[in-house]
């Protein structure tokens, strides 16, 4: 009885620690565009690195494939790329053993002699973004124009275009076009919203003094933490009560009789259950 206590309360105060591992995919070059031939990096930025992060990519060839098996050289959380082609066009993202999934790229690979170097990662609102229209011979900074769904933006004399300050209305599909050259494929910008912070307190409040709001969101976890403390003790009491000459033959209760008997300590010890929450949720 002792043995399964001390394995329940673990395994619940390891459900109420327990954080979900992130990772972020990146790119390098930071491009969602490629010349064909191109070297492409993809590492997975991960916060713990037991996670055992891979890879995958959807082509219009392949669907949900692994780095290593027919397409990349795989090296723990990075994948690389030599010499891209034109079916390496597709979505790809970095999958965890648990089937936890990262952002999703979408890389385009093209055969032309033009490419839109445009932000990869959704951009926040309020950044800068430079697009640039390179073309594959030198020079590459060439006169270019840029369009944003279709309609001519502007036109830039070095292939370079900076949107100062973006804003959810320059989310969109881009292109560019270089005279003599060709025309790149569209590449779509996200932009999201900027982080709202909030303002400090006029007054701060006293260390001793927590607010009601620290204090609610804590009692949560403390509460049933002391829940199984309490009824692992309560329980251990109970079955170690039994009639003069009679036998003990488990230390478990009957499930009818254990959810009973939990019905009745709850009732009868509310007050102090309830006292200790806060007790303990004030201080944590």
């Amino acid at each position: 009885m002792k043995e399964s206590s001390l394995l329940l309360l673990f395994f619940v105060i390891s459900l109420l620690s327990c954080k979900e591992n992130q990772a972020r995919l990146t790119v390098s070059p930071s491009s969602s565009q490629f010349f064909q031939y191109d070297i492409v990096s993809l590492s997975c930025e991960e916060d713990d690195s037991s996670a055992g992060w891979t890879l995958r990519r959807n082509t219009s060839k392949q669907q949900r494939t692994q780095c290593g098996i027919k397409w990349g050289k795989a090296s723990g959380s990075n994948c690389n790329i030599t010499g891209v082609l034109p079916w390496d066009s597709g979505v790809y993202w970095c999958e965890s053993n648990q089937s936890t999934i990262s952002n999703m790229v979408n890389l385009t690979v093209t055969g032309g002699s033009v490419i839109l170097q445009s932000p990869v990662l959704p951009v926040m609102e309020g950044d800068d973004v430079t697009l640039l229209c390179k073309t594959k011979t030198t020079p590459s900074n060439l006169p270019a124009a840029f369009y944003k769904d279709g309609s001519l933006i502007r036109k830039q004399p070095t292939g370079h275009m900076t949107i100062q300050h973006v804003s959810r209305s320059d989310e969109g599909l881009y292109k560019c076009d270089i005279s003599g050259h060709g025309e790149s494929p569209s590449s779509w910008i996200t932009v999201t919203d900027k982080p709202t912070t909030t303002p400090p307190p006029t007054s701060a409040p006293s260390s001793h003094s927590p607010t009601i709001l620290s204090v609610l969101s804590s009692v949560g976890s403390v509460c049933i933490v002391i829940l199984l403390v309490l009824l692992v003790l309560l329980v251990r009491q109970h079955v170690g009560r039994k009639p003069e000459g009679e036998t003990q033959t488990s230390g478990f209760l009957p499930f009818e009789n254990f959810v009973n008997f939990f019905i009745v300590i709850i009732s009868k010890h509310a007050e102090l259950f309830f006292f200790f929450c806060l007790f303990f949720g004030t201080f944590e």
